[in-house]
């Protein structure tokens, strides 16, 4: 439970840090006239957005505590919110100075940001990295990102280093709470350097040294269903990576038409110390070119990652519930996660009987290890869908849910409504473990 605070409670410390600078090099005691308050708060404002812009970058720095102890789906819900209160506070600092100097320069709007890009160093940079953090922010909406494939929703987003080094120059020469003030500038300086510093330790350099000893490849492509494939890689000391049921990895196929994509999918099987197993169905050009990859192509991976795990686990029993190729981690807990007959109940909501993904090994699984299979099917469009996963039919299917760890993984629209009829069911937050299947 406290390692599993820590991080916040870093977080607001530093923040902490964050204000007292502003408070050291005038705050509220500058906040005089019109002009002077308005220009102080854009420069609060700004400040504690830079600062939240370098925790998002950390929030998804694949850092193995958050990881281990926060979980991914737990992580990209604070990287959501995050990024749009640091956005908010960002343009709040462009329009709150901007508006204050024309206040105190006596000049229009637009005369008074061209006296600025002109005679303030940084100032145009600054502009440029704002606007790219609105499209970065702009591209992760729902209604924006379902239109883009993934390749160019992850392209945009690695805008945002950009974004940080066109806005750090700015803030170093132009911020009154670093200018003649070395200590300031220091921390400061120190807070972009341990985010740089993770960011290559993390996502750089030590999956390369990972990929390095275990030599990863692809030993065989298995047609699953219509669009539907499962693709094994084997390699050398696998047990070493500790991956577990539940944990996906960010796959990289190196061929000519992959080489330069990694996306991520979790194990569809559990981890033997042998060999990983994915399952992955067509939705874009990566995912429906994998049926084509040869054995023997190498494979580089970033993971294991996540705490959709059994080590979330804190009762006896259990229901694992999924929708769609949500079934994968699935299915790899089925056949990870110890337990007595009855101690284990799945739910696996598809809308029709061909999207059933694994259902062979499912029920051997199921009837080997004594777990109940609930197939839940019927178009979320069609007469009656409001009912399918409603709290009332979740009690029927798994009458004693309530007393149960349940383990979602699903579509976000999906994975949200069953968390809602989860609650309403009686099922206490803390024994819901989600994963979001957002591409």
């Amino acid at each position: 439970m406290i390692a599993g605070r820590l991080p916040a409670l870093l977080a607001l410390a530093n923040l902490g840090v964050v204000v007292s600078l502003w408070w050291r090099a005038g705050g509220v005691r500058e906040l005089d006239d019109t002009a002077s308050t308005l220009t102080g708060l854009g420069r609060l404002a700004g400040l504690t957005g830079a600062y939240l812009v370098l925790v998002q970058v950390l929030l998804l720095a694949r850092i193995p505590g958050l990881d281990r102890h926060v979980g991914f789906d737990r992580l990209t819900v604070w990287h959501r919110r995050n990024g749009k209160a640091a956005l908010g506070l960002l343009v709040a600092h462009a329009a709150l100075v901007l508006t204050g100097y024309a206040v105190g320069d006596g000049l229009s709007l637009l005369d008074e940001l061209g006296r600025l890009l002109r005679g303030y160093p940084g100032v145009i940079t600054a502009v440029a990295g704002l606007a790219l953090l609105i499209a970065v922010v702009a591209s992760s909406l729902v209604i924006v990102r379902r239109r883009l494939r993934y390749e160019t929703w992850y392209f945009v987003h690695l805008y945002t280093y950009l974004a940080i080094a066109l806005a750090f120059s700015h803030q170093i020469a132009t911020g009154r709470e670093f200018v003649g003030d070395p200590a300031a500038r220091r921390y400061w300086q120190g807070l972009y350097l341990a985010t740089l510093a993770a960011v290559l330790v993390f996502r750089l350099v030590l999956p390369a040294l990972r990929n390095l000893r275990h030599r990863l490849h692809v030993v065989r492509v298995i047609p699953e269903a219509a669009g539907v494939v499962s693709v094994e890689i084997g390699g050398a000391q696998l047990e070493r990576l500790k991956a577990r049921a539940g944990q996906f990895f960010s796959w990289r196929f190196l061929t000519r038409d992959h080489w330069w994509q990694s996306h991520p999918f979790s194990l569809s099987a559990a981890p033997d110390g042998r060999r990983l197993r994915i399952t992955v169905k067509e939705v874009g050009d990566f995912s429906s070119g994998l049926k084509a990859i040869r054995p023997g192509t190498r494979v580089v991976v970033d993971g294991p990652h996540g705490a959709f795990t059994t080590a979330a686990r804190t009762r006896p029993r259990v229901a694992l519930i999924a929708g769609g190729v949500g079934i994968t981690p699935i299915r790899a807990l089925l056949e990870e996660m110890p337990g007595a007959p009855g101690d284990i109940a799945v739910v696996y909501r598809a809308v029709r009987e061909d999207d059933v993904i694994l259902r062979a090994e499912l029920e051997e699984l199921a009837q080997r290890r004594g777990a109940q299979l609930h197939y839940v099917l019927g178009d979320h469009r069609g007469p009656g869908a409001a009912e399918l996963l409603s709290a009332e039919h979740l009690a029927r299917l798994v009458p004693d849910i309530a007393d149960r760890d349940v383990y979602v993984c699903g579509p976000p629209a999906m994975a949200d409504a069953t968390g809602e009829s989860l609650r309403r069911a009686g099922v206490p937050r803390r024994q819901v473990i989600m994963e979001r299947f957002a591409f």
